[in-house]
């Protein structure tokens, strides 16, 4: 299937062949015919499967028509990397119709953004928290959307964004279109679904399962060598490509890009401390090649859209299996090859045994050819068991990213450190090796006729 068989306007064809694209991903081949004809669209579907354009090839479709000047598709995104993603691609994807966008968020001032929506921008992509700031002071007005789109929704959860969501469903008119994207489907996220969603073309693409494109290994190692071992397997395998190495902490983020800096590394680090201009300087410099290596925790990397990144790398395991499967989702993208490999300390053998329950195999042990692992703890150091830390430094970063606050946040950004160098293989780990700490040593595992729905009449949610 081309994209030409959905019958699209020129101008909507113009923008897809400048972006590139030449045939469907699946989940954009089976959520078009229903996004464009009207039907409310329930997906689930990973990081890097397309689902941006499936949302905004509709959208546009639908939107040449019409009055312009006024709000009629609003696109709620958890973060604002992502949602400046989204406005890039709708702008690269639109170029031809002249529909005006603009995305929202905390962090920046509120001039801008409000003159661009004064102007009659007809696309809004917003996180949760700035947008209900907008719509409370009467700033904004949604009462005229058409077209509702929650990008995402998991992260949303997750961040603790799910009351601010309802009550922005209740500036919106009960008559819209709605689409829901989400990798997972906790049960509070399905109920906000069966909400809001009006008899939904439900489409699950490789849902919860790595691509079949991404090699997976994991090293077994103390937490006070992790640092070691990922300067020794940087330097050992240099393969070429960017690395997103990810942190469970901002300051761990900031600590171990650093560290690679001083090392020689082309590294910088994206969390939620950077002023809203570091960041997009940060990921610029990492789209251009200028920075090679990305530090992120999982907040920070949401919307993180960076061709040919060849390894991601888990320095910390993450609380969630689903996590997992979103972090190395960010290599291995349009049928290339990526790796990921993972560090797994004692105290996180747990996680990765929900992983490996998750994902339905085995994660392929290894270690790395000549690194000393019987190298003991610093005094005082708890050899990698969780222990208390004062202040803030320590903690996951959460909910730092825009919490449904009316206040904006405000950070300060710093400059990140730079060298350059890959990671790579690494050699299968020996049945009886030193350091499993408990992980018992384990074998290579190979690696819908569509009309429009009726629409409720009553106001709020839907």
């Amino acid at each position: 299937m081309q994209f030409d068989s959905f019958d699209l306007k020129p101008e909507i064809m113009s923008g897809i062949t400048a972006c590139g694209y030449t045939t469907p991903t699946p989940i954009q081949e089976q959520t078009l015919a229903a996004g464009l004809a009207g039907r409310d669209i329930l997906g689930l579907a990973q990081t890097g499967t397309g689902k941006t354009a499936a949302f905004l090839i509709p959208i546009l479709q639908r939107l040449q028509d019409g009055p312009r000047g006024h709000v009629r598709a609003l696109i709620v995104a958890p973060t604002r990397e992502l949602a400046e993603q989204i406005n890039e691609a709708a702008l690269e994807l639109g170029r031809a119709t002249k529909l005006r966008t603009v995305s929202i968020y905390g962090g920046v001032g509120k001039g801008g953004q409000l003159q661009k929506v004064r102007r009659g921008a007809e696309i809004v992509i917003a996180c949760p928290g700035r947008l209900l700031d907008y719509l409370d002071s009467k700033d904004m007005q949604i009462n005229k959307v058409e077209m509702l789109v929650l990008d995402e929704a998991d992260q949303m959860f997750d961040m603790g964004f799910l009351p601010a969501i309802r009550r922005i469903m209740k500036y919106l008119p009960s008559q819209r279109q709605t689409m829901f994207f989400s990798a997972t489907m906790p049960q509070d996220i399905r109920v906000l679904a069966n909400n809001i969603l009006i008899d939904p073309v439900t489409v699950q693409i490789a849902h919860q399962k790595p691509a079949e494109t991404i090699s997976q290994a994991l090293y077994p190692v103390a937490k006070h060598l992790k640092p070691s071992l990922l300067m020794e397997l940087m330097q050992k395998h240099d393969t070429g490509g960017r690395t997103l190495i990810f942190t469970r902490t901002k300051h761990g983020a900031k600590g171990l890009a650093q560290k690679l800096e001083k090392a020689g590394h082309d590294a910088a680090a994206l969390q939620g401390n950077l002023s809203q201009n570091r960041r997009r300087e940060v990921m610029e410099n990492f789209r251009s090649g200028k920075v090679r290596v990305l530090v992120a925790t999982d907040i920070a990397a949401r919307g993180i859209d960076v061709a040919d990144i060849s390894h991601v790398i888990n320095f910390d395991m993450p609380e969630t299996p689903e996590a997992y499967v979103h972090r190395i989702g960010r290599t291995g993208r349009a049928e290339k090859s990526g790796q990921a490999f993972s560090f797994a300390s004692r105290d996180e053998q747990s996680q990765v045994r929900a992983i490996e329950r998750l994902i339905g195999k085995e994660i392929e042990k290894r270690e790395l050819e000549g690194f000393d692992y019987a190298v003991p703890a610093p005094k005082g150091n708890n050899n990698g068991r969780p222990q208390r830390r004062s202040g803030n430094g320590g903690r996951p970063e959460a909910r730092s990213q825009g919490r449904p606050s009316t206040r904006s946040a405000s950070s300060a950004g710093r400059p990140a450190a730079k060298g350059g160098g890959r990671p790579g293989g690494g050699r299968k780990r020996a049945a009886t090796g030193a350091n499993t700490f408990g992980l018992s040593p384990q074998r290579k595992t190979g690696n819908t006729n569509v009309n429009r729905a009726p629409r409720r009449t009553s106001s709020g949610n839907r």
